[in-house]
């Protein structure tokens, strides 16, 4: 299996992180933080076995792996709250930007 193309948005209050990953379940995924480093990977082993005749067998070994690691800066993401899903092929992390580092919307400054 290739890495699995993966999109990293920012908005203004959040790190949206999508990954294509069609045919696998939540299971076969392992999301950590260690060291404000971020890393998705997976495993999968699937054996077919199809009997033929009971002289004849053919085995088939699947063995799919991957792994993705992103650097998260601590100062800006809140890495406590990360949030993650698998819907329809597709793992969708959220990782929230701590209140300080969000973008806050422009205000009028009173003159006195």
């Amino acid at each position: 299996m290739t890495v699995p193309s993966t999109n990293v948005k920012e908005t203004d209050s959040e790190y949206i992180v999508e990954m294509a990953a069609p045919g696998m379940s939540k299971e076969d995924f392992q999301v950590e933080i260690n060291n404000d480093v971020l890393t998705i990977k997976s495993e999968k082993e699937i054996e077919n076995q199809d009997q033929k005749d009971e002289h004849y067998t053919r085995r088939e070994f699947s063995y799919q792996s991957f792994q993705r690691s992103f650097s998260l800066n601590n100062r800006v993401v809140d890495d406590s709250k990360i949030k993650a899903n698998y819907n329809e092929g597709i793992l969708r992390l959220v990782i929230p930007k701590k209140e300080e580092a969000k973008v806050k919307p422009s205000r009028q400054i009173q003159i006195k």
